[in-house]
């Protein structure tokens, strides 16, 4: 693939003779060109959502979801994914970031590691990925043979496969359908060929989006509420308590002992509060509601007049 024919490889006009401006200027000139960046990832919405309902559905049935990519792509996935558990209190297993040159390419650069072909198929393999679980490719050239063999031996297991590239005519593009194809059309970075910047920060909100949105749809929110954390520490014990107490309109105390009623599950206890009813009622309704507060409220009768901040356990 020819670097002419890469747009995250060209140089940006905009930033033409920028060694000779002052400081002020440099950064006037990033911060316009970064103001770009959401603008191109709403052009890929569509693409980005069809990706969350194959993560949806893999974690539905007991599926993982991976990010697989290079440089600062893959330190990106690593992270987002790394996020996760202590975000929606969801296993470090289910969301998992590989990157080329693994852990040491977490902190310095390993530039040759993104040409081992091989290296992407093993990596995926000592995971034991399989069919049910989903892969996302992240490149900004949208070339690195790591990543577009990884995608390769995804798809021939018959999972689901995205990826995000900031280049439109790329190899990981050819290998799958166009409705995963997360093209984020940033244009030229403004110091020539750092994908760090521009296209860096355009596949950040795409994997924010991902995730959150996944996480959403499988329940780990309620309204706009973090309620499936997992109390590991004092400080996320007495989080989980005034969320209880928020959401329920319960005094702090109470809140507490439908916390420890609950065996400390946050959205057991809320639910708890909300419709007056144990804690193994509680559980069962969010289970036959894919774990939704909302769902739950929304079928059954009970919570047809249940809002935040109406605590109706006042046992």
């Amino acid at each position: 693939m020819q670097n002419e024919l890469l747009t995250t490889e060209q140089r940006n006009p905009i930033s033409y003779r920028i060694d000779a401006k002052d400081t002020l200027e440099i950064l006037g000139i990033i911060n316009a060109e970064d103001k770009q960046v959401p603008f191109a990832v709403e052009k890929a919405l569509p693409q980005i959502g069809n990706i969350v309902e194959d993560v949806v559905e893999s974690f539905i049935s007991g599926g993982r979801l991976f990010y697989i990519g290079a440089g600062t792509s893959g330190r990106l996935g690593v992270l987002d994914a790394s996020e996760c558990p202590p975000t929606f209190g969801v296993s470090p297993e289910q969301v998992q970031g590989i990157i080329a040159g693994g852990l040491p390419a977490l902190t310095r650069s390993i530039e040759n590691a993104e040409d081992d072909e091989a290296a992407g198929i093993e990596a995926l393999q000592r995971v034991g990925f399989s069919s049910r679980d989903v892969l996302v490719g992240i490149t900004a050239s949208g070339g690195a043979p790591f990543v577009v063999e990884a995608i390769r031996y995804a798809k021939q297991l018959g999972a689901k496969v995205g990826a995000i590239s900031c280049n439109q005519k790329t190899p990981v593009f050819e290998l799958i359908d166009s409705g995963r194809r997360v093209y984020i059309p940033v244009g030229p970075e403004i110091v020539t060929g750092s994908t760090r910047m521009k296209a860096g920060t355009a596949q950040k909100l795409a994997l924010n989006m991902i995730t959150t949105t996944a996480m959403i749809r499988t329940g780990k929110v309620y309204n706009n509420l973090m309620v499936n954390l997992m109390p590991v520490n004092a400080k996320l014990v007495k989080r989980a308590q005034r969320l209880i107490s928020e959401v329920s309109g319960c005094s702090e105390k109470e809140a507490e002992k439908l916390f420890a009623g609950s065996g400390q599950e946050t959205k057991t206890a809320i639910l708890m509060a909300l419709l007056n009813i144990q804690a193994d009622s509680a559980r069962n309704l969010l289970q036959k509601n894919g774990g939704s507060i909302n769902k739950v409220i929304d079928t059954t009768h009970l919570g047809l007049s249940t809002q935040e901040g109406s605590c109706q356990n006042q046992n």
